[in-house]
């Protein structure tokens, strides 16, 4: 065969859309396989039911299976540290909660908070509430400062994690002793709170809400933003006595650090379309909580504050990494 040399040139002008065309078949658009989700806590939780509501959708939009596992241990270390030792390709990611960032308090922990990870986006926020029993005296924080500075020995009952660290900043913030009482969840400290065993606690709204509804206890304020639409007569922290005063319970979603730019971008802009779904909304408000999304820059430099934070307020209690 004989090859002119209009013929060779034309051959090499080809060659290189041939090579962009071949790059291109080989890497196809994402996701192109399933998308595993996972849940470093037990199933039932917030986090569990946020990632099995956000499933549905992401599956319809991506045409590809989106499965949550539940990888529960150590406060969600374990499942945390699968997903920070996945694949940066996007086909692992991981639902957590304020957990991540409180972690670092309590913990040494087997991978770095920040550089271990791309933070996604946000995906909900559940305020915490004040309690007391009835029989209680304070009605405020106000009132609740000036009886502790009255009457040392005031105790609070936690649970681990930002319901453990709350009190401490309330009490840092206000120059008052609190007394820690441990309990393994809400449900072992309601008891002995109902029955003025242990005097506060700043517990999270849905956990607490149907003692408070029921008169058992009663709210002296709640710590988000804004105030409670499960409780909008109480007022926030913020407006009861300290400015700037939040803690909430949280989600978030993450990946592997070193996403890829153009995967992150896809992850973010469909799961925040996912989390405007009706289906996905209505299921939380029961739940007492508030769909929240952010772009990955603000969910990076909440996570950094929100670590700083309860990182000092630990270390102001004597609380050590173990």
């Amino acid at each position: 065969m004989t090859i002119t040399r209009r013929g060779l040139g034309a051959a090499m002008l080809a060659a290189p859309t041939l090579l962009v065309a071949r790059g291109a078949a080989a890497q196809p658009a994402f996701p192109s396989r399933a998308v595993r989700i996972v849940v470093p806590y037990t199933p039932g939780g917030v986090s569990d039911i946020t990632a099995r509501l956000l499933s549905e959708p992401l599956s319809a939009t991506w045409g590809q299976p989106v499965p949550v596992e539940n990888r529960a241990g150590a406060d969600g270390v374990i499942g945390t540290e699968a997903v920070a030792r996945a694949p940066a390709d996007g086909y692992t990611l991981g639902l957590v909660s304020v957990g991540h960032p409180v972690n670092a308090a309590f913990y040494r922990l087997p991978f770095d908070t920040m550089r271990d990870f791309t933070f996604v986006t946000q995906t909900t926020a559940t305020p915490l509430v004040l309690c007391a029993p009835r029989a209680f005296a304070p009605n405020t924080p106000a009132e609740l400062v000036n009886y502790a500075k009255r009457n040392p020995g005031v105790t609070f009952a936690g649970t681990g994690g930002v319901v453990r660290l709350a009190p401490v900043l309330f009490a840092q913030r206000t120059g008052i002793q609190l007394e820690y009482v441990p309990y393994r969840g809400s449900t072992q400290a309601h008891p002995d709170l109902m029955a003025n065993r242990v005097n506060i606690m700043f517990d999270t709204v849905p956990a607490a809400l149907p003692h408070i509804q029921s008169g058992a206890l009663k709210a002296l304020a709640t710590t988000g933003a804004r105030r409670s639409p499960q409780l909008p007569d109480v007022p926030t922290m913020a407006e009861a006595l300290l400015p700037g005063f939040e803690a909430a319970t949280w989600g978030m979603i993450i990946a592997p650090a070193n996403l890829p730019p153009a995967v992150l971008t896809k992850l973010n802009t469909d799961i925040r379309a996912a989390l405007t779904n009706q289906t996905v909304v209505d299921r939380h408000k029961t739940l007492g909580a508030e769909i929240v999304s952010n772009t990955p820059d603000q969910m990076r430099a909440f996570v950094q504050a929100e670590m700083e934070k309860w990182v000092a307020a630990a270390r102001s209690a004597g609380i050590q990494p173990q």
